[in-house]
């Protein structure tokens, strides 16, 4: 598969080289600062698009959406793109964060599928662009658990003892504990996140500990067997250990979509709304989806991508309408809520 996707890749950057020489003629220059999860862009992308235009591309890695709003909130760095998560570009945009985007400089916009768009963190189309979107499951070790799991329960369950993960960011780890109780990953009633609190306290002797981009490298070598963790890196996981199996619990779950925005301490605009177009060309975008092994909201480079996909890894990486209705996608909370996730967090882990 991955030998035709990249041909396919080569072919239409030629033709989007070729496009892009015959209808643009200004010249650009300078640099901008990129901001982004772990291990979620092919790195070719950005250094090609640096030699394109001519703008240097500084990319650096955060592991939480909640360090990523911490680093922007006390003014630590100055950064032109970002690429994150929906409830946080529904909080960040709550707060001023963000820059509306001259979409007049980002055609390519029209290559995303409308399902994506006008979602309830950004309803008006102001401030974000999608880049991928997934499902949040559970990963488990076929060979060493003898058992099919299809609960969220399996993360409570003493005989996994010392074998479990869990996600170090609040919402995450509080939507896995919603989830499996029956409650709303976007719910405000007190009463309820203290409940998975108190669910959060009686699983943590059986933890290995809360991790975020370490998880995968723990799963994917077996050493711990089990953990709640995204589809996009449970396909990619499988080229090393294909003894993984990843499902969305009956329960319900997670699904997301990260997406481009453009802070406020952007210096070059125009520059970073440049890089947001060109990270939405097909070209482009298959080659992301090939290294990260997330869905594109494209269209057409989904209809490419699932041309010689495994129908398996297809139903993972396109999750049916049944899988998506029993899953929610987060939502930017109250300050007082999010406070309440944040200070029972610092306890869960003291």
């Amino acid at each position: 598969m991955k030998r035709k996707i990249v041909s396919i890749v080569l072919v239409l950057a030629a033709v989007m080289m070729m496009l892009s020489l015959s209808s643009c003629g200004k010249e650009y220059d300078g640099e901008i600062n990129v901001y982004n999860f772990g291990e979620y862009i092919d790195e070719q992308t950005y250094k090609d698009f640096e030699e394109e235009y001519n703008i240097k591309v500084n990319y650096t890695t955060y592991e939480t959406c909640e360090s990523l709003y911490s680093v922007l909130k006390l003014g630590g760095a100055d950064y032109d793109v970002l690429i994150t998560s929906d409830y946080m570009i529904g909080r960040m945009a709550n707060e001023g964060m963000l820059m509306e985007l001259d979409w007049d400089n980002i055609p390519n916009y029209e290559l995303i599928d409308d399902k994506y768009k006008k979602l309830e963190y950004d309803p008006e189309e102001l401030y974000s662009v999608p880049y991928m979107w997934g499902t949040v499951g559970l990963i488990y070790n076929r060979e060493e658990i003898d058992e099919e799991i299809t609960s969220w329960g399996a993360l409570f369950d003493e005989k996994y003892s010392g074998n479990i993960l869990m996600f170090d960011s609040p919402r995450d780890a509080f939507g896995v504990a919603l989830s499996y109780l029956g409650y709303s990953l976007n719910t405000t009633d007190e009463a309820e996140i203290e409940e998975a609190y108190e669910l959060l306290v009686q699983q943590k002797p059986l933890v290995q500990g809360y991790f975020q981009d370490q998880m995968y490298d723990k799963l994917e070598s077996g050493e711990a067997l089990l953990g709640a963790y995204y589809a996009g890196d449970y396909i990619c996981m499988l080229e090393n250990n294909p003894s993984l199996k990843f499902v969305v619990p009956d329960e319900g779950s997670n699904w997301y979509v990260d997406a481009f925005c453009i802070p406020n301490s952007c210096e070059n605009k125009e520059a970073a709304e440049l890089f947001i177009n060109y990270m939405c060309q097909t070209d482009v975008t298959l080659a992301n989806m090939e290294s990260t092994g997330y869905a594109s909201p494209n269209t057409e480079a989904c209809d490419i991508y699932a041309e010689d996909l495994d129908e398996s890894l297809a139903e993972i990486m396109f999750p049916s309408e049944e899988v998506l209705s029993r899953c929610e996608v987060f939502l930017n909370l109250p300050q007082n809520i999010l406070d309440l996730y944040d200070s029972y967090m610092v306890k869960l882990k003291a």
